[in-house]
């Protein structure tokens, strides 16, 4: 089973006690800059070793990230229902071989 989280501006031990309530073992990090100046307890360096110690282990996928840019080469974009750019350059990053094997990889998390 797989399940989405959102840190926002939670503690540590509030986002694990959260995990856990859920039966969470493994927490993926998809963000693609996985830092947080404003929450540095869940920065990539901070945020595995807390979990490790809840039992929840730690991977982090970036393939799956947003904060996609269009490359100056890329030909004209399939998803132009998307009025904002950000959105419109993930929806675009997500058809592509990266992002798939991003998600072939999550898939095989979720079936150990």
């Amino acid at each position: 089973m797989i399940y989405t989280i959102g840190h926002s501006t939670r503690t540590a031990p509030e986002l694990i006690a959260l995990l856990r309530q859920a039966g969470v073992d493994l927490l993926v990090d998809v963000r693609s800059v996985p830092r947080s100046r404003t929450n540095p307890q869940f920065n990539t360096d901070t945020l595995p070793q807390p979990l490790a110690e809840a039992g929840i282990g730690y991977r982090h996928i970036r393939a799956l990230g947003g904060l996609r840019h269009k490359p100056k080469d890329a030909p004209p974009s399939p998803n132009t229902l998307w009025r904002s750019d950000p959105f419109r350059n993930y929806a675009d990053y997500a058809m592509t071989e990266p992002f798939r094997d991003g998600l072939v990889e999550l898939r095989g998390l979720a079936n150990d």
